[in-house]
This record gives C-alpha cells, structure tokens and sequence, in this order.
C-alpha cells in the first residue's frame, strides 16, 4: 500500500524487541513484588528500642545532610563556580 500522503519511513520496531521489553517488565514486576506481611512497617519500634531508634534517626539525618552537601558540590563544579 504505498499512497503518496502516507509516510513509512520512521524506524519499526520489530516484534521480538517488543515481545523483549514487555518480558522483561513482567519479570521486573514479579522480581518487585512481595507478599503483605513480608517487610513489617515499622522495623523499629521506639516505643520498645528507643536507643536504636534514636541512632538510626541521627545515622539517616547525617546521611541526608552529607547528601545535600555532595549534591551542591557536584553542582558546583559542572557550573564552574568552584
């Protein structure tokens, strides 16, 4: 069917490469997915840990600052402000 006004040449896709990305999501899916009760919600509780409560708290807020920090920096430097 070769009409003038329709236009073929953008590039195919062909069905295997197709038939690939959607395996591999379904496997992505499945790899990711986990029963309700297998991670519990609150793995610390402070109420009864109060102590590792309180360092994993401080552990993740350092973590989070020293990440801003590293952020800005490399920010920085591809601006060329260092």
């Amino acid at each position: 069917m070769n009409h003038p006004l329709v236009r073929n040449d953008r590039p195919r896709v062909s069905r295997a490469v197709g038939a690939l990305v959607a395996l591999a999501s379904l496997l992505l899916l499945l790899g990711t997915a986990a029963p309700a009760g297998a991670v519990p919600p609150q793995p610390v509780d402070a109420s009864e840990q109060g102590g590792l409560a309180f360092v994993l708290f401080a552990v993740m807020c350092g973590l989070f600052a020293a990440s801003l920090f590293y952020m800005d920096r490399v920010r920085r430097r591809r601006s060329g402000e260092e």
